[in-house]
């Protein structure tokens, strides 16, 4: 294989991860919480083309490499839904969730009661408060959640909703069930929650739309210029071949 295959081999492996992440997002266009991904492409310089025989000196190769994703962290749109549980989260903090993989983080405050009384996500794991999971019985009624995610009942209170931020939130994990592990998170205490809504996912549809019949042109183009790559390969060695 050539170098001119080569290259565009790694062009079309790069947008065929491109249309991965793309897909993804369209997905997941009506999770609540979800962020967008944006995948994220760099040059990738080989030293020399080592099987060109030209008089010049050897010229460096160019591959595309995807090399990371990047999480695009703007807030989606809030949505009144006037369910109690229901939490928005205005600023750039997370949820803090016990899973059994351990303590992972959310934007999506769609939250319940289990049949245990255990406030819980819509993946049935336990929301964490400031000092560990929260829980009700049958005499909680009233519930309230305050701007700074405390819980109340007709009881009293029950608990603080844990809220994480991080520094550098490009440095998350993906995780299914949109979550996010990480380091290094502390607790945020400048964002407020919004009872009775719910933040939608920050994906728009035309824009992912547009980028997928982007890349699929892409691709088909870079499959029709391999497909010429291989006449004009073939065509060469029959020619060469009625020389000899």
């Amino acid at each position: 294989m050539d170098n001119a295959q080569l290259i565009t081999l790694s062009r079309q492996l790069g947008l065929q991860r491109q249309m991965d992440v793309v897909a993804n997002n369209l997905a997941n266009i009506n999770t609540n919480g979800f962020k967008s991904e944006d995948i994220m492409f760099e040059d990738y310089l080989m030293p020399k083309a080592q099987d060109d025989a030209f008089p010049a000196a050897d010229r460096d190769l160019h591959f595309t490499e995807d090399w990371s994703t990047r999480h695009d962290m703007s807030i989606g749109s809030i949505e009144q839904t006037g369910a109690p549980l229901d939490v928005a989260i205005a600023g750039n903090g997370f949820l803090s969730v016990q899973t059994p993989a351990g303590e992972r983080y959310s934007r999506d405050g769609a939250m319940s009661i289990d049949s245990s009384g255990t406030l819980v996500d819509v993946s049935g794991n336990p929301v964490l408060s400031t000092s560990g999971p929260i829980h009700f019985d049958s005499a909680d009624t009233d519930i309230s959640i305050s701007p700074d995610g405390t819980i109340s009942t007709s009881q009293g209170a029950k608990g603080k909703l844990k809220l994480t931020e991080f520094t550098d939130p490009q440095t998350l994990t993906r995780e299914g069930t949109n979550y996010y592990s990480g380091s290094g998170g502390a607790a945020d205490t400048t964002s407020r929650v919004a009872q009775g809504s719910l933040e939608r996912s920050n994906v728009s549809g035309v824009s992912e739309m547009v980028n997928m019949i982007r890349v699929q042109r892409a691709y088909q183009t870079i499959a029709n210029i391999m497909e010429q790559q291989d006449q004009l390969r073939q065509t060469a060695v029959q020619q060469l071949g009625t020389t000899v």
